[in-house]
């Protein structure tokens, strides 16, 4: 069973920019599709982006793109989420998760989640 471990994340000022990473243990992820989720305070969780398991798919909702980044290192076993210019309304916890079920940004079609990472963006 793969287990996916989080890292990276913190309190960065507006404008600035954070690397998350999700690597997994207990087996590949070199077959799975990666998503990205966000959870603020009182809100559902969010569709960021994602990356198929070769990495020649990614997918980001229109708030976040041209500003972050998903990229994928199957060496490695390991995800990362890439996130520049960062704006107060991105502060959340964020979550990478897997599926082997095609690309879907519902969150609901992943079934292997990460524990979480908190992101603070100070205005």
């Amino acid at each position: 069973q793969v287990q996916l471990v989080q890292s990276g994340g913190g309190l960065v000022q507006a404008g600035g920019s954070l690397r998350l990473s999700c690597a997994a243990s207990g087996g590949t992820l070199s077959t799975k599709t990666i998503g990205w989720f966000r959870q603020a305070p009182g809100r559902e969780r969010e569709f960021v982006g994602l990356i198929s398991h070769r990495g020649g798919i990614t997918r980001y909702i229109d708030s976040v793109e041209g500003r972050f980044t998903i990229s994928r290192d199957n060496a490695k076993n390991s995800v990362y989420l890439s996130m520049n210019d960062l704006k107060p309304e991105d502060s959340a916890v964020y979550y990478c998760a897997a599926t082997d079920s095609g690309w879907s940004p519902n969150r609901h079609g992943y079934d292997t989640w990460g524990q979480g990472t908190q992101v603070t963006v100070s205005s």
